[in-house]
């Protein structure tokens, strides 16, 4: 069955808000196996320009995830996830995200195309601090296969 069309550019407000931890910070990194200083010790960050740690560029896949999963959930759309992989991932920073950032994210359906049988998603998330600030710009395109693929 082909995703819903009418989905493109639904939109997903806010639902709670995530406060970037020193402790998740590490664990990330350790998780990545990056040991860059400015990811664990505070005094390395600020030497680095930043107010505090600063997160690895993948750290936001943490609150992306679950904000996708509400959409791929939704039945109305129409995914089959036992057929749905991840195609791709792009991040586009305004700044670094650190420690004690309040992160609030909107998220939208921003196409739905079908390409050889497979339906490719095409999931945008808008990360802003607690104050509007933007932080990061996410895509992430999840492929759905055709039912012959």
């Amino acid at each position: 069955m082909a995703l819903d069309q009418s989905f493109i550019g639904r939109t997903y407000p806010p639902t709670s808000t995530y406060e970037v931890g020193r402790e998740k910070i590490r664990e990330f990194a350790d998780a990545i196996g990056d040991e860059n200083p400015v990811y664990r010790d505070p005094e390395a960050a600020r030497a680095a320009g930043h107010p505090d740690v600063i997160a690895p560029p993948t750290f936001l896949t943490v609150i992306n995830l679950a904000a996708i999963n509400t959409i791929v959930a939704d039945p109305e759309l129409g995914l089959d996830y036992s057929r749905m992989v991840h195609g791709d991932q792009s991040f586009r920073h305004t700044r670094a995200v650190r420690a004690g950032d309040r992160l609030r994210l909107t998220t939208q359906v921003e196409d739905i195309m079908t390409r050889a049988g497979n339906d490719f998603l095409t999931v945008r998330a808008d990360i802003a601090d607690e104050n509007g600030e933007p932080v990061c710009t996410t895509r992430a395109q999840l492929v759905v296969r055709g039912e012959g693929a």
